[in-house]
């Protein structure tokens, strides 16, 4: 699009070739608007539920779950046992595809948002006569009259503007309207917050009125940036699911070398074939955690509901565990790490400061400031509404409100006041003259002019200063010293308005500004700023100390920036800020290269955000965005981790974000991710102890394979074990409590998978143990009464071992017997409750018949208890040995 905000509004006009007096024809609507087609954004083909469904199984972890469901059902059929095992695994794939076609579904309805914004009607000049069109047929060339509560309905350049401000708050994430004119601007590259002759679709005018010609409709307007980028921005994939897609490649690689080892093996010792075929299944399903993906998918979604209690509605599941691996926060300003709320925080009265963060009481404020801010208060058009609670609200400009805000704390109601001093009459604020004016009636009749506004336009009309109560001419002396205030201020990142006033006898016969801005009294200053939630300093050192790097993007001014950056500890010394204008000069090399030096990115566009979080990517770390706007959503998007605000925030950005802040708060997203790591250690120690099972089934099966000592295990036994006694306690592991030093270690390495080195050897010598003693088991029973009875002893000690085994892993730093054995509850009876089933089985007649199980007899009952602690005893060892000897997980 051409940069219409350097052209004048004449060079404008002529580009359409249209008069603003009246705009164009009906004809000339119609035919431009048969070439450039309707205002409204488009949106790509949106994929079937039928496709989204077949999608959910592409992994590897469901292909080998439903190989897994085949085999089950081809072994029931061939034993006569019927088709339950397969029901079950199904089962477990149908909800798991329930579900992802609901977070898939969810994902593609931010276009749908963004739709939703545009003004349904519009009033546009056509023929010479204001009228109505529906915002869809809107064309550019068209004159669109604007008044206050109107929503933009295209990008326009600004023809005329009275007193004109819009709230582009969802497109830059400012929450202070902007003041328009009709000036064209010299610079050819300046951020969409600072082209004040430019009004941009999806904007709501909120003072004033205005006339602007439409230069950009549909997908070539700001907006349909957005969009365009919503569409072609690809949704990352998450830790969680690239570690379980290698994890299923990993078991099915193994599932398959195995079952081909033993099946070689038991045709060379000259067994039958069927017979070996039967073992060698069973040694696949042996070798694959059925349960484990239910079990995940049931971690993530307790992971969500506590994750609530924080403040934090997550809406895809994966993000639950995306959290917890984040490396670097990239976080908006306003309204998330301030309160997003203009206060007034200091004053300055003839050569006395105010600090009103920490305010005077009522009766030690001096008569200076008093007058400072009974003028201020009563030269604003912020309305103030007394609730039954004691609590107030307020309307209007914020920078207004901020003033009827700190009046109120001490003492000066506003509606009392103006009830005392009514006023009489005004000079409405302009953004020529920059400052507005009052004239209220005082108690004795006579009248008092208040005026407010930037400080060069309140110096213009003054001749006299109050100090100390005292009334004198200003000097030369005096104005040095108001503008090195009004500097200090300013370079805090303060929002600077002056004060003065001049008391009348008798109301001007012409009230204008010539009449009334004129031979004013200089009262003082009122500096502002959106503050820094007090909370925030305390959660960025936290981030710091958990190895995340926090980072301000913000489409707010590089000064305003960097002091609240600098407040709470973002911005420290060495590091930069840099400015969207300059990013826009860099090269993707350029800034993936420096992307790491800057801790604050100023004034930035939709594009540049999104250019940061790639930057940030490249280098491998993990993501997380925060916004609440429009032009925040593409971003949202591309981030590993998008995290919207639910207070403030755009439907838009909800929509293409990941989770959703209920209260707004930086530091509920550090809460989220301590919750995110509790909740990945607790997925390892759930994958640890179903793993360790499966590697001793496996090696239970192949050693009595490879030793030619019978069949050990039947599919349905391994099954059982693997889907009912064992998932529950899995589950219940993932309540376990977060270890203390959770949020002092560093992010975890997102190219890792889970098999570390560490991992590795605890499931290998967990598993050896398990499947050793249920070897032994087996043996034993055979022994004593065959094979009946020694696969009844080798499944009894392979669930029952897993049920103390689970106490292992409370931690990988630490003896269990430090950790207490109600620090877990719900593990308590998950293990209760599965070791009253598996009894049950062993116990009662008619399920012994349908396991083909023996009955035991007390000694074996005894040798079964016995072997079944073995795992206790042998883990505590080694984590002895380790903690001892080097300090380290073991």
């Amino acid at each position: 699009m051409k940069h219409f905000y350097n052209q004048s509004v004449e060079d404008t006009l002529k580009s359409f070739s249209v008069s603003s007096d009246t705009g164009l024809s009906s004809a000339e609507a119609k035919q431009k608007l048969e070439e450039v087609g309707p205002n409204q954004l488009e949106s790509t083909k949106q994929k079937s539920l039928a496709t989204m469904f077949f999608e959910q199984f592409k992994s590897s972890m469901v292909v080998i779950l439903l190989i897994a469901a085949i085999i089950s059902g081809v072994i029931g059929v061939l034993e006569g046992e019927g088709l339950t095992e397969t029901f079950i695994i199904l089962a477990i794939l149908l909800i798991n595809a329930v579900i992802g076609v609901v977070e898939e579904r969810k994902a593609q309805s931010s276009l749908e948002a963004l739709n939703k914004m545009s003004a349904p009607h519009s009033k546009v000049l056509r023929d010479g006569e204001v009228t109505e069109v529906v915002s869809t047929e809107i064309v550019p060339g068209d004159m669109v009259v604007l008044d206050t509560g109107d929503i933009i309905p295209a990008d326009m350049r600004l023809v005329n503007a009275h007193n004109l401000k819009i709230q582009e708050s969802a497109l830059t994430g400012e929450s202070v309207p902007v003041e328009k004119s009709t000036a064209p601007l010299e610079s050819s590259d300046i951020a969409i917050g600072d082209r004040e002759n430019m009004a941009f679709s999806t904007s709501i005018v909120t003072y004033g009125r205005g006339k602007g010609v439409v230069v950009g409709t549909g997908m070539e307007t700001e907006v349909g940036k957005i969009a365009h980028m919503l569409q072609n921005t690809e949704q990352t994939e998450t830790p969680m699911t690239k570690r379980l897609e290698q994890l299923g490649k990993i078991l099915g690689y193994v599932a398959l070398a195995i079952c081909a080892v033993i099946f070689i093996v038991g045709i060379l010792y000259g067994n039958d074939w069927l017979e070996m075929f039967m073992m060698a299944v069973s040694l696949a399903v042996a070798a694959i955690p059925e349960g484990l993906q239910i079990v995940s998918t049931i971690v993530l979604a307790i992971g969500v509901q506590r994750l609530v209690k924080l403040n934090a509605i997550v809406r895809t599941l994966p993000s639950v565990e995306t959290l917890g691996s984040t490396t670097v926060i990239c976080s908006d300003k306003t309204g998330t790490l301030t309160q997003n709320k203009m206060t007034v925080v200091e004053g300055w009265t003839g050569g006395n400061r105010v600090d009103f963060k920490n305010p005077p009481l009522p009766e030690e404020l001096d008569e200076d400031e008093k007058l400072l801010l009974h003028a201020s208060v009563l030269c604003t058009d912020a309305h103030l509404k007394m609730l039954p609670d004691g609590k107030h609200q307020n309307a209007g400009d914020p920078t207004e409100t901020a003033i009827v805000d700190v009046a109120l704390a001490l003492g000066m109601n506003k509606n009392e006041l103006e009830k005392a001093y009514p006023r009489a009459n005004e000079v409405p604020f302009d953004s020529e003259r920059k400052r507005m004016a009052t004239i209220n009636r005082m108690e004795d009749g006579t009248y008092r002019i208040n005026v407010k506004g930037g400080l060069d336009e309140v110096l213009a009309v003054t001749t006299h200063i109050q100090m100390h109560g005292k009334v004198r001419e200003i000097t030369e002396e005096d104005i040095a010293t108001i503008r090195e205030e009004n500097e200090r201020m300013a370079k805090s990142a303060l929002r600077v308005l002056s004060t003065a006033y001049r008391n009348i006898k008798e109301m001007p016969e012409t009230v204008n500004s010539e009449t009334v801005e004129r031979d004013l009294v200089f009262v003082g200053l009122l500096g502002m700023i959106d503050p820094a939630r007090p909370e925030v300093l305390e959660a960025v050192k936290t981030c710091k100390t958990a190895g995340i790097r926090p980072v301000m993007i913000t489409g707010d001014h590089k000064v305003t920036a960097v002091a609240i950056a600098d407040e709470i500890g973002i911005y420290q010394h060495g590091d930069k800020a840099i400015v969207g204008t300059t990013l826009q000069e860099m090269s993707d090399e350029e800034l993936y290269r420096d992307v790491e030096k800057y801790s604050v990115y100023a004034r930035v566009a939709p594009e540049h955000k999104v250019r940061i979080v790639q930057a940030w990517q490249s280098h491998g770390d993990i993501v997380a965005m925060t916004g609440d706007g429009v032009n925040d959503a593409p971003a949202l998007k591309q981030a590993d981790i998008g995290v919207s605000m639910g207070i403030v925030g755009t439907e838009v950005a909800k929509d293409a974000s990941d989770v959703i802040l209920t209260d707004d708060n930086f530091a509920t997203i550090v809460g989220a991710v301590e919750e995110g790591r509790r909740i990945y250690d607790n997925i390892l120690k759930v994958i640890q102890f179903l793993l360790s099972a499966n590697v001793g089934e496996v090696l239970l099966i192949l050693i009595a394979s490879l030793f030619n000592l019978g069949n050990p295990l039947t599919p349905i036994m391994i099954l059982w074990v693997n889907l009912v006694t064992d998932s529950l306690p899995a589950l219940a592991l993932s309540m376990d409590p977060a270890e203390k030093d959770i949020m002092t270690r560093r992010p975890r390495d997102p190219q890792k998978g889970f098999f570390t080195k560490g991992m590795t050897w605890r499931i290998f010598y967990q598993g050896m143990t398990i499947g050793l003693i249920s070897l032994f088991a087996y043996l034993l029973g055979y022994h004593d009464g065959g094979n009946m009875l020694g696969q009844t002893m080798a499944f009894a000690v392979l669930a029952l071992s897993q049920l103390f085994h689970v106490r292992n892993l409370h931690s990988n730093r630490q003896s269990s017997f430090k950790t207490s054995i109600f620090s877990n509850k719900p593990l308590i009876a998950a293990i209760l409750a599965s070791a009253a089933i598996m009894l049950v089985v062993l116990l009662v007649p008619a399920l012994r018949d349908v396991f083909k199980l023996a009955a035991m007899d007390t000694t074996h009952w005894l040798y079964v208890i016995g072997l079944s602690l073995v795992p206790i005893v042998v883990v505590e060892v080694v984590k002895l040995f380790k903690i001892n000897h080097t300090q380290d997980e073991y």
